[in-house]
């Protein structure tokens, strides 16, 4: 089935997706992260496409070909942005409800979109538990071990961190790439395919404001308060979720004992993927369209 690279444009971005499947199926948003595309989900988009889902595949913003309307708009990757975008885009192309699936930035913006605005949201995918930060107690230390996983966000605290992202994207993505996910043995060719999206001219400040704002190292973009005040309040999601966690994920653990269960309050179950790590559409998609399936969506 064919997919066709679309423009849609809110009152922030000119946001570019792929779409595939029948206009009239029933609506999938499928939400990367960083540092990745699109090319993620290519695993999950045929079958959901060959059930009958009209399938839709943004790249976010500072990535691919999304670009900002504006010089003067905050090149912003804060939380707000993210769920805000998506709800926007999905104003933008009058699509009431929709199921989403995401991970990473992606899985914190259908996080977002779920908890703020539920009667949008059919059902939820979310790879990585609760992707609401809790901005709040973001300086309280971690264990250590944890800390270490997290050594690029302290990196890109620095301006040289920032100089390195700008000068060594391919590079630093894709040692990110192989210790956030041990099992997948991606080439050479496929990194190159993405990382043509962190040639976006966003992208190294999009990425540097995230990494700061949710650490409370970085201003956020004024527009966007009311939406991190909502957020700040750590809402519950009420919508149908199955919660994806590769169980090899070297950025974020799986834990034994579930400890994002109690803010769903609907239908909610955890699925432990054994042998996926962090960038789990890429390795086990079909995990990915099962949960949707199971889902109903």
């Amino acid at each position: 089935m064919q997919t066709i690279l679309k423009r849609a444009q809110t009152a922030t971005l000119d946001i570019a997706y792929e779409e595939t499947g029948p206009a009239d199926g029933r609506p999938v948003f499928l939400m990367h992260g960083f540092p990745d595309d699109v090319r993620a989900w290519d695993g999950v988009v045929a079958p959901l496409a060959a059930n009958g889902h009209r399938v839709l595949a943004p790249y976010l913003r500072g990535y691919g070909p999304t670009r900002f309307l504006r010089a003067a708009t905050p090149r912003s990757g804060q939380q707000a942005a993210l769920g805000d975008d998506l709800r926007a885009l999905m104003d933008a192309l009058q699509i009431e409800r929709a199921a989403l699936a995401g991970y990473d930035w992606g899985g914190r913006a259908c996080c977002i979109v779920a908890a703020l605005w539920p009667q949008r949201v059919t059902a939820l995918v979310t790879i990585g538990g609760y992707n609401i930060q809790n901005i709040a107690t973001a300086i309280q230390p971690a264990a250590p071990d944890h800390e270490m996983r997290h050594w690029y966000q302290w990196y890109f605290h620095t301006e040289r961190g920032r100089e390195g992202l700008r000068a060594n994207s391919r590079e630093l993505c894709g040692l990110l790439w192989q210790l956030w996910s041990p099992n997948w043995r991606f080439d050479a060719a496929t990194l190159d395919r993405t990382a043509r999206s962190w040639e976006n001219p966003d992208f190294v400040d999009v990425v540097i404001q995230s990494y700061r704002h949710r650490h409370r190292a970085a201003p956020g973009d004024p527009a966007l308060d009311a939406i991190e005040a909502l957020l700040a309040a750590q809402p519950d999601i009420t919508v149908p979720t199955i919660n994806l966690h590769g169980a090899a994920d070297g950025v974020g653990p799986a834990e034994p004992s579930d400890s994002a269960a109690k803010k769903f309050t609907a239908r909610y179950e955890r699925r432990i993927i054994l042998s996926a790590g962090h960038f789990l559409p890429w390795e086990t998609p079909e995990a990915v369209v099962q949960a949707l399936r199971d889902l109903g969506a």
